[in-house]
């Protein structure tokens, strides 16, 4: 049984690997990321999500926005020390700031149809069904496990059960090839994590991730 989530927002980024210092946004949201929204509304154990298909209904447009942000962190050491000698514990933006560049998404708008599976973590009395319900009736009700975002956290989306797939955009319609996009991460295993990609083709506003080839 699969589900339809409409989620959309002001600002998007899904950051490129390859790009390190600047953030550059891929054009459209990762299957990694849809999966990531999914379970924000409802994560469980007992629960697989699988996407399968991913619908973008805005124009792809980009935007360039600066921020301001820290280069630097409070170390467990400092933590340690403070709380020894009872010294104030902070970190100083002004002399640890930076400004950087986002190339980011704006008015962002996708559809994202997935399906679960249970896992061996489910409870004897956990069933499909039950969790179906669940989901739909916090789509509906706006209820989530976490505040779902695109990409960074200060990119919050906005989400509700999509009981019709609005129509394409007229920008979208005919076969787009948007080139090599991460897919997931391999955690089989813990030692040698992997990144997973795939070619990213959209048809008529549609990516199609049933049956995608993925390499390593």
């Amino acid at each position: 049984m699969s589900i339809l989530a409409e989620f959309w927002g002001e600002y998007g980024c899904f950051s490129r690997p390859e790009f390190k210092t600047e953030r550059v946004s891929y054009d459209v949201i990762t299957p990694s990321a849809a999966r990531g929204l999914i379970e924000s509304i409802m994560w469980h154990p007992g629960l697989n999500w699988v996407i399968d298909r991913i619908y973008v209904r805005a124009p792809i447009a980009f935007v360039n926005i600066r921020r301001n942000e820290v280069s630097a962190k409070i170390s467990a050491s400092n933590v340690r020390t403070a709380m020894k000698t009872q010294e104030p514990l902070y970190l100083s933006t002004q002399s640890n700031i930076q400004q950087r560049a986002t190339m980011a998404l704006t008015n962002v708008h996708y559809i994202i149809e997935a399906h679960f599976c249970l896992n061996d973590q489910a409870a004897s009395g956990d069933n499909a069904g039950k969790f179906q319900e669940m989901i739909k009736r916090r789509l509906r009700k706006g209820q989530c496990y976490s505040q779902p975002y695109f990409g960074t956290r200060e990119f919050a989306a906005h989400f509700s059960l999509c009981e019709t797939i609005p129509p394409c955009p007229e920008e979208l319609l005919g076969e787009k090839d948007l080139g090599y996009m991460l897919y997931d991460m391999d955690f089989s295993d813990m030692e040698n994590i992997q990144a997973m990609y795939y070619r990213a083709i959209m048809r008529d506003g549609v990516i199609d991730l049933t049956n995608v080839e993925v390499m390593r």
